[in-house]
C-alpha cells in the first residue's frame, strides 16, 4: 500500500488536508515534529492512517518518513509573521524545503505539491485582481513573506532540476480547526474579545478570503490534475478591509469598527505593538511592516487558473467566516464574558 505523506500535519491547513485526503480513500502519512499536539490527528483507521515523527529540516528524517510513501504535500511553516530576530523564520523555511525536497528527490516520489502563499504575488494600488504570474514587489516584507519568497526560490530551483513539483497558493484561510490559533485565527479572536470593537483597528486595502476545506480540497486537486512546474491560486471572495468587518460585525452582532485608519497611524501603532511583543513575548497585533506594506493596498486575487484548469470551487467568504466563529465559540477560545456578547444566529455551514 503506497502512502501519501503530509508534512505539517498538526498545523491548520495540514491537519484538514490529512482528513480530506482520508476522506476521499487515501492512505496518509501525517509527519509531525517531535512532542506535536495530535489532538487534531485522532480517530483515523489504522490500516490508512501512521504517524511520523521527524523535523523538515533534517534530510534523514524525511527520507525515513517517505518509505512506502509515492506523493507528498510539503504544508509545513513555522506560520508567525513576526519576530524580533526575523532570521528564526527565514532560514528553517529555506532549510526545511530545501533538505525536504532533496529527501523527496531520493525517494524519486512520482508528485509533490508544495505550499506556497498568494502572498508571495505582492499587492496592488487598485483594486485589480493578482494572477499566478503577478512579481512580488514589496521591497522589505515582514519575515513571514519573505521566508515563503526565499522558500519557492528553492522550491524553484528543485523544479528546474526536473523534480515533479506542484505550487498551491492560499490566499488568507479562515474556517474551523484553527486550535493553535494562526495569527489570521488570532486576529479574529481579538476582535470577538475586544469589548467595544468601535476601537478594534481597520483600514483602507483588502485582502482574499478562503475556507480551509476548500484550500485542502484544492491541493488534492493540485495532485490529481496540477501540471508539474505552474503555479495554482486557491483563493476565495475579495473584501476590502471594511466590508470584512462589516460582515464579521453582521454575524456576531458586534459594534461596528471605527473609520479605517491612515497608514501613518497603522504604522505607529504597529510599531508599539511590537514593542510591547519585544517587552512581553506574543505576537504583535500589526507590525510596522505590515502597516507600510498592506495599509491601502490590495492583495485580490483570481483563482480562474485553478477553477478552469483543476475544477477548484470556493466558498463565500461570510460562510467561511462563520464557521470561524462558530468553532472559537464551540472550543472555548472565546471568555464566557465575551461570548456572550456574540449573537450568532446562523444555521449551521
Amino acid at each position: 500500500m503506497a502512502f501519501t505523506l503530509v508534512t505539517g500535519a498538526t498545523g491548520f491547513l495540514g491537519s484538514q488536508l490529512v482528513r480530506t485526503l482520508l476522506e476521499r480513500g487515501e492512505s496518509v502519512k501525517a509527519f509531525v515534529r517531535p512532542g506535536s499536539n495530535l489532538a487534531a490527528l485522532t480517530g483515523y483507521p489504522r490500516d490508512r492512517f501512521k504517524l511520523a515523527v521527524g523535523d523538515i529540516r533534517i534530510e534523514q528524517s524525511v527520507f525515513a518518513a517517505l518509505a512506502n510513501c509515492d506523493r507528498m504535500y510539503h504544508v509545513a511553516a513555522n506560520f508567525k509573521m513576526w519576530d524580533p530576530k526575523p532570521s528564526r523564520i527565514i532560514l528553517p523555511a529555506v532549510e526545511g524545503m530545501r533538505a525536504t525536497l532533496r529527501a523527496a528527490r531520493s525517494r524519486k516520489l512520482e508528485k509533490i505539491v508544495v505550499t506556497s502563499s498568494a502572498g508571495v504575488l505582492g499587492t496592488t494600488a487598485g483594486e485589480e485582481l493578482m494572477d499566478e504570474t503577478h512579481e512580488f514587489n514589496l521591497s522589505d516584507p515582514e519575515a513571514y513573506f519573505a521566508a515563503k519568497v526565499a522558500a519557492d526560490k528553492v522550491a524553484d530551483e528543485f523544479i528546474a532540476e526536473g523534480l515533479p513539483i506542484v505550487m498551491a497558493l492560499p490566499a488568507t484561510i479562515a474556517g474551523p480547526g484553527d486550535w493553535k490559533p494562526t495569527p489570521n485565527g488570532q486576529l479574529l479572536l481579538e476582535y470577538l474579545k475586544t469589548p467595544s470593537t468601535s476601537h478594534f483597528p481597520i483600514s483602507g486595502g483588502g485582502i482574499n478570503v478562503v475556507d480551509v476545506e476548500d484550500v485542502a480540497q484544492g491541493h488534492a486537486l493540485a495532485m490529481d490534475r496540477g501540471v508539474v512546474g505552474e503555479r495554482y491560486i486557491l483563493g476565495g471572495e475579495n473584501l476590502t478591509f471594511s466590508k470584512l468587518f462589516e460582515t464579521l460585525c453582521d454575524l456576531t452582532g458586534l459594534a461596528e469598527p471605527s473609520t479605517p485608519k491612515s497608514k501613518g497611524l497603522m504604522k505607529i501603532a504597529g510599531k508599539l505593538f511590537e514593542l510591547n511583543a519585544r517587552l512581553r513575548g506574543g505576537e504583535p497585533r500589526i507590525t510596522s511592516r505590515m502597516a507600510n506594506d498592506y495599509v491601502d493596498t490590495f492583495s485580490y486575487v483570481s483563482s480562474q487558473k485553478a477553477e478552469l484548469a483543476l475544477g477548484y470551487r470556493h466558498r463565500p467568504a461570510r460562510e467561511a467566516l462563520a464557521r470561524s466563529v462558530r468553532w472559537f465559540l464551540a472550543n472555548g477560545y472565546v471568555p464566557q464574558k465575551a461570548a456572550s456578547r456574540v449573537r450568532l444566529e446562523l444555521r449551521p455551514t
